[in-house]
């Protein structure tokens, strides 16, 4: 969900740092806010550009390899990241933001890249169906059949997503956590995870900049089904009754985001069913914060603590006291 927003800055306008909104401004130059009411094939095309733009190229010592996972009917197309010389101890599986319309292989190479130099495992991001070709279960049953494939590899794995990313690698993690394989951990980023929308960050950042719940109503509906179940677990994992079983969980959110509030529920539900969560609220901070880490310090600092999370739960650590 890493676009849209408003260009009005009201109570934002001291609240954020100027390098803050010189990104913001970026942003907006290159996918304005109004861009929504486009043909879908549009908001790509422009999105895409904005991607190449904010591109910081991949580290030194880092391949990278296009496949195909096969799938029923389909292959999903995947990209593995390796660091040159080094057996990596854990794969990371990736899954891109975009708000379940946008995004791709390329549009988080750079991140994905960084993921793999910062903590020397491998990373397997995803190209999972988009709608509105593909509606709900199309991104999550990629998103199966690509934990499938990375179970196979015997590496112990990380599942990680960023934004409706963020919801796969959640939605994905509580599908498979009974599974004889299944992951060691989860690092979520500033997921949407379908939480209560009348109370909260949803209210209290509703027109954010960079994502207002105008946005993700957007999304939501681009993305369902005419009978889409709003208790379905798959689409909105916060809808699940039991978070039993869950592995040690990161989350990652920006407190200037309507989605924050969905980070400090998931990980009460967590930690209430016994299992071991951490949330950390960023402070001065907006959604898609990830295409900031270079020119703004706050988001470089958040970037850090994202890798550091992937790195400690993929040696199967915990010191998230």
């Amino acid at each position: 969900m890493t676009t849209g927003g408003t260009t009005n800055r009201g109570k934002y306008e001291t609240r954020l740092d100027p390098a803050l909104w010189a990104y913001i401004d970026s942003v907006n130059a290159w996918y304005p806010p109004e861009i929504i009411g486009l043909p879908i094939d549009k908001q790509r095309d422009v999105y895409d550009r904005m991607c190449r733009a904010f591109h910081q190229g991949r580290p030194a010592g880092v391949k990278a390899s296009d496949g195909l996972v096969a799938a029923s009917g389909h292959g999903i197309p995947i990209r593995h990241y390796q660091l040159a010389g080094k057996a990596a101890r854990a794969m990371v599986l990736y899954f891109h933001g975009g708000g379940f319309i946008l995004g791709g292989l390329d549009s988080h190479d750079d991140i994905c890249a960084e993921i793999c130099s910062g903590t020397g495992f491998d990373v397997l991001s995803v190209d999972y169906r988009l709608a509105p070709e593909h509606v709900h279960p199309a991104a999550f049953d990629d998103a199966m059949a690509a934990f499938a494939w990375a179970v196979a590899s015997d590496l112990p794995l990380v599942l990680c997503g960023e934004s409706a990313g963020g919801n796969l690698a959640a939605a994905v993690a509580q599908a498979t956590r009974r599974h004889i394989r299944t992951a060691i951990g989860q690092v979520l980023i500033y997921p949407g995870l379908g939480g209560d929308e009348s109370a909260g960050s949803y209210v209290e950042h509703a027109e954010a900049p960079l994502l207002s719940v105008g946005d993700i109503a957007f999304y939501c509906d681009v993305r369902s089904t005419k009978k889409q179940s709003p208790d379905d677990p798959s689409f909105s994992p916060l809808r699940d009754s039991d978070s039993c079983g869950l592995p040690p969980t990161v989350i990652i959110t920006a407190e200037c985001d309507p989605l924050s509030s969905d980070g400090e529920t998931y990980r009460d539900r967590i930690v209430s069913a016994g299992g071991k969560a951490w949330w950390h609220e960023e402070k001065r901070l907006v959604h898609s914060f990830l295409r900031a880490r270079t020119t703004v310090p706050a988001a470089a600092e958040a970037f850090a603590r994202i890798i550091t999370a992937v790195a400690v739960l993929g040696r199967g650590e915990w010191p998230y006291l």
